[in-house]
């Protein structure tokens, strides 16, 4: 599921189920935590280059398991995947080869620096999951491309561009699919010839400028995931996703267990 290779001091892991699209299931999630947990542990590697084989980046959670929410003995991979990830100790990369959906868009601003395929694209899919947005992108993606422009792709789910991601600040450099993987590991590779104690005290202060607003933001986020996974609008989704058809949520009900459909009902409707 993940090929990983070391290139000096720079370990380049690269998300290996091209068949998937590099959709990822609950075996890549802990693959994936398991890779960031051992390069950031090797005294030998500086830097880490992530990527995806194939034509994808990372198509998003595996909508086959979506809705099993398969797990292993260890639980589900997500949530530490997205810990690794949002606390990772040493300059981390990605080389967005391709489209990357949900936690593969959702993932990016735990990157240092985001290097773009011309041809790579985009798309934040919660509503059109009947869900809401996860991995802190309710607060990273703000924080990132500015409130209307961040609110503009996680109500629309429409695709963004590598220019797009450039533009907002997203990406740090777009480039040509062909040159992207060199051009991000020459950067990479620029980086891990500084000191790694260096590396680490620098990449630790600007996690800690964010950490409290991220897992504040998760914790929000995982309770309203909670409440949506499962509902109307999300079977619909899957449904639709599976009889390969268009989603119509025009006809579902309240969700019951919003506040805003109980303060209604208690007032007759109004």
């Amino acid at each position: 599921m993940l090929e990983i290779t070391d290139h000096g001091r720079v370990r380049l892991i690269a998300l290996d189920r091209p068949d998937a699209l590099n959709a990822m299931n609950n075996a890549l999630y802990w693959a994936s935590a398991d890779a960031l947990r051992d390069a950031a542990a090797d005294p030998e590697v500086a830097v880490v280059v992530v990527t995806g084989n194939g034509r994808a980046f990372c198509a998003g959670q595996d909508m086959m398991e979506m809705s099993t929410v398969a797990v292993d003995q260890r639980g589900h991979g997500f949530p530490v995947f997205t810990d690794g990830l949002t606390t990772f100790r040493k300059p981390i990369l990605a080389a967005v080869n391709g489209l990357g959906v949900g936690i593969g868009a959702t993932m990016l601003p735990y990157f240092d620096l985001v290097f773009m395929a011309d041809s790579a694209r985009l798309k934040l899919p919660f509503p059109t999951l009947g869900v809401a947005p996860e991995a802190g992108s309710s607060y990273t993606f703000p924080a990132t491309l500015g409130a209307q422009t961040a609110a503009y792709f996680l109500y629309t789910a429409e695709w963004m561009s590598a220019q797009q991601a450039l533009d907002a600040g997203l990406a740090f450099r777009v480039t040509t699919a062909e040159a992207l993987r060199d051009e991000t590991l020459a950067l990479a590779t620029q980086i891990a010839a500084m000191p790694i104690p260096s590396l680490v005290a620098t990449k630790e202060l600007i996690v800690a400028a964010r950490i409290d607003a991220v897992r504040a933001a998760r914790a929000r986020e995982d309770a309203v995931f909670q409440r949506l996974i499962g509902a109307p609008a999300n079977v619909e989704a899957i449904t639709a996703f599976i009889e390969k058809r268009p989603p119509d949520f025009t006809k579902l009900a309240d969700d019951p267990d919003d506040p805003e459909t109980a303060e209604k009902a208690e007032s007759g409707g109004a």
